[in-house]
């Protein structure tokens, strides 16, 4: 007995490819960059901040239909923003009880509504308001372009994120073994 402390090892080790960060929550996913919904996503940013950018920098204040449109691209492009930086981090791992396929679809679905009356608002104001030519003619009318192309590529994401929900391209042993969902 006397020799017992040295023939039991009582260290415990990991697997040599378990710091890799695959899986882990906190780490950067830079596959999410590459993926359809990550592409989509940072086009999404974009377009959006150019529209809350572009009305922002003309005098829309007293007009309510502008005011519409303002909180609908911020908005949107703040929950944008939240969600990247959540998959990009893949902080939704932590988050596991909330079914993120269908808070996608919900997302998605609303945003593109929304956009589409904010694009059709945009669009009927910029003539009642603006003197054609003027910087903010040019402005109101680019924002308007810009909120018609959000509102496309949220109707994709849309139509994506309701794919990944429902499991479209997959069998039953694909479904079981993936270990990342960008849904």
């Amino acid at each position: 007995m006397a020799d017992f402390p040295s023939k039991v090892n009582t260290r415990t080790s990991t697997p040599a490819g378990a710091h890799a960060g695959a899986g882990r929550s906190g780490s950067l996913d830079l596959d999410f960059l590459r993926s359809p919904f990550g592409v989509l996503m940072i086009v999404e940013i974009v377009l959006g901040c150019l529209v809350w950018t572009l009305i922002a920098d003309t005098y829309y204040q007293p007009y309510p239909s502008y005011g519409w449109v303002m909180f609908v691209a911020v908005f949107f492009w703040m929950v944008t923003v939240i969600l990247f930086a959540m998959y990009l981090f893949q902080l939704q791992l932590k988050l596991y009880m909330i079914p993120w396929p269908i808070v996608l679809v919900a997302f998605n679905v609303t945003a593109s509504v929304l956009y589409a009356t904010a694009f059709v608002t945009s669009a009927t104001s910029v003539e009642l308001y603006s003197w054609p030519h003027s910087p903010d003619y040019n402005r109101r009318a680019a924002a308007s372009f810009f909120a018609c192309l959000v509102m496309i590529i949220y109707g994709v994401s849309s139509c994506l994120s309701f794919r990944a929900w429902k499991g479209y391209g997959s069998n039953a042993a694909t479904s079981q073994a993936t270990i990342s969902n960008h849904a």
